[in-house]
C-alpha cells in the first residue's frame, strides 16, 4: 500500500521499475522452483542405474532415468540409448549436455538486463526529477526561494526513482549470481555422471568380451 501512494509521485518511471521487479521476482521464483524439482542424489541414481545395468536392464535403466525429473537423469538416459544402439557415447554425451545448458540458462538473459536496467530506470527518473525542479524555478524566478514545497517535490521524485531502481537492481544481481551458481553445479554434476557411465561402460565391454573369449 505504501508504495502504491508513491506511484503518483514517482512518475511513470517508477511505475516501470514496479513491472521490472515484478518480472524479475517471477523469474526468480519460476527458476528456483525448476532447479529444486531438477536437484537429484548423483550418487543414487548412478549407483542404482549401474546396479540394473550389470543385470543387462536396458529398458528398465532408461525408465528409471525418464522417471526422474532433471538434467542429469535425461544425460544418462541418452548415453545408455548410444550403448544400447551402438552409438558413439561420448558424442552422445556432449550433445545431451549441449541441450541442457541452455535449458538451465533459459530467462537467467533477462534477469541479468533487468539488474542492468533498472538502475538507469532510477537515473532516469532522477533526471526527470531534476527537470521539473528546473522547471518549477525557471516558471516563476522570482518566487524560487518561496516556492520550495514545488522545488521539493521534484527532488523528493528524483531521489525516490533513485531509491527504487537500486532496491530492484541489488536483488537481481544476487538472485542471478545465485542462479547461474545453481547452474554450474548442475554442470558439475552432469560431467560426474558422465564420467561415472563412461567408466561403467568402458569395463562392463571388456568384461563382455572377456566373456565372449571364455
Amino acid at each position: 500500500m505504501k508504495y502504491l501512494s508513491m506511484l503518483p509521485q514517482g512518475g511513470p518511471v517508477l511505475v516501470l521499475i514496479g513491472i521490472c521487479a515484478l518480472i524479475a521476482a517471477f523469474i526468480f521464483i519460476w527458476k528456483w522452483f525448476e532447479f529444486y524439482r531438477a536437484q537429484v542424489d548423483i550418487d543414487e541414481i548412478v549407483t542404482g542405474l549401474i546396479n540394473v545395468l550389470r543385470r543387462e536392464g536396458m529398458i528398465e535403466a532408461i525408465t528409471l532415468c525418464d522417471n526422474s525429473p532433471g538434467p542429469i537423469p535425461r544425460v544418462l538416459s541418452s548415453a545408455i540409448r548410444a550403448y544400447k544402439e551402438g552409438d558413439d557415447i561420448r558424442d552422445s554425451l556432449a550433445t545431451q549436455t549441449l541441450i541442457e545448458v541452455p535449458r538451465l540458462e533459459s530467462r537467467l538473459n533477462i534477469l541479468a538486463t533487468l539488474a542492468y536496467v533498472t538502475p538507469l530506470l532510477g537515473l532516469l527518473g532522477t533526471v526527470l526529477g531534476l527537470v521539473d525542479s528546473f522547471q518549477a524555478i525557471t516558471a516563476n524566478p522570482e518566487a524560487a526561494v518561496t516556492s520550495l514545497p514545488e522545488l521539493s517535490k521534484g527532488v523528493y521524485k528524483a531521489l525516490l526513482c533513485t531509491a527504487a531502481g537500486l532496491s530492484v537492481a541489488i536483488p537481481c544481481h544476487i538472485a542471478y549470481n545465485y542462479l547461474v551458481s545453481r547452474v554450474q553445479d548442475f554442470c558439475t554434476d552432469m560431467e560426474k555422471a558422465s564420467a561415472e557411465i563412461m567408466y561403467f561402460f568402458r569395463h562392463h565391454k571388456k568384461e563382455n568380451a572377456a566373456d565372449h573369449v571364455e
